[in-house]
């Protein structure tokens, strides 16, 4: 396909800035217009100093106008935000990618009940396509509308999804802890978030109602062809960028090392952007800034249990870069193009 040309809606949030970051070197890619309301006037390079020189560009107020004028347009908004302007580029025949959670769920009473607010575009949830590459490629290719997974969900579903789907793992009892990067938080100005209130301390929040709950539960479920509803703990950790997620399952039948790399292999063999390092540990610093999902496990069969472990950059695998990933998808481009 042709070069296309994209907007950004809240380019001047960290995930915003970071798929700048990614699309500016991208070489069919033109960036058109940076919306940022609230930073609407202010050049770029002004807000993130490390794009002077790279990028020159200002930030715009957002019409519908202008942005349907592009190609392609990535809605980089907090929750809640989305819904108001999407279906106005849909209905001028835009392509959208969401990163916010307004259309990752389909049923608008579990958005209600985990978003604290009424969906206001229901009529557009069926239609919208979960944008994790490694399930949903052929899907993602058509789409005029992609939901972009969180960040938290991309690092428990990858690991979990082909154990889930070939019953190598009992569906009850699975327990997800993920610990975050303060950036996962967003760029908005908040006294829990400041360095005093997250350096040298780890915190638990949002246990049993964080937002990703849901999300993770759907797509396990529906790939299991049975109820999978794992407990999920987040915790907030005194870094800037990165998830390191801990699974803990109990096997359906004796594995081996060798039948679970098999399993994992025959899923993500050909997967541009999943790693495997069994039997290190993956590590946090091996994937920020980049593209992938480091993946490891240990098995202790004394208690039939599994330990699976993931890595990745929340602004990257976890936002921009996987955006950008379900962009190349749709658009026809080489799937890696601009992420490595």
């Amino acid at each position: 396909m042709s070069a296309v040309s994209v907007s950004i809606v809240g380019a001047s949030g960290y995930s915003g800035a970071e798929l700048v970051r990614i699309l500016a070197r991208h070489p069919n890619v033109t960036i058109q217009t940076l919306f940022a309301n609230t930073s609407a006037g202010k050049r770029l390079d002004d807000v993130y100093p490390w794009f002077r020189g790279l990028v020159d560009k200002s930030f715009e107020p957002f019409t519908i106008e202008a942005a349907s004028q592009s190609d392609l347009v990535f809605v980089a908004l907090p929750s809640g935000e989305a819904m108001s302007i999407v279906p106005d580029l849909l209905a001028r025949g835009t392509r959208v990618i969401d990163l916010g959670g307004d259309f990752r769920l389909k049923d608008p009473s579990l958005y209600a009940r985990y978003y604290s607010q009424t969906h206001a575009s229901p009529q557009h949830l069926a239609g919208a396509v979960y944008g994790l590459p490694e399930l949903n490629r052929k899907s993602i290719a058509g789409a005029q509308l992609v939901a972009n997974p969180g960040c938290y969900p991309t690092g428990a579903i990858l690991p979990l999804y082909p154990l889930v789907k070939d019953g190598a793992v009992n569906p009850a009892g699975i327990t997800i802890s993920s610990l975050s990067g303060v950036s996962g938080a967003g760029r908005k100005a908040s006294v829990d978030l400041s360095f005093v209130e997250v350096n040298e301390t780890v915190k638990a929040y949002r246990i049993g109602t964080h937002q990703h709950i849901p999300e993770i539960q759907t797509v396990l479920s529906h790939s299991s062809g049975k109820p999978v509803a794992p407990t999920f703990v987040p915790h907030l950790i005194p870094i800037t960028r990165g998830i390191y997620t801990s699974i803990f399952a109990n096997l359906a039948s004796d594995y081996s090392v060798a039948d679970i790399q098999k399993m994992y292999d025959r899923y993500y063999g050909s997967e541009p952007f999943v790693r495997f390092t069994t039997p290190s540990a993956p590590e946090i610093r091996n994937v920020v800034y980049s593209n992938f999902i480091d993946i490891g496990f240990h098995l202790y069969p004394e208690n039939n249990q599994l330990i699976i472990l993931s890595t990745i950059d929340n602004l990257v695998k976890g936002a921009a870069g996987q955006a950008v990933q379900n962009m190349n998808i749709m658009c026809g481009f080489q799937e890696t193009e601009g992420l490595k």
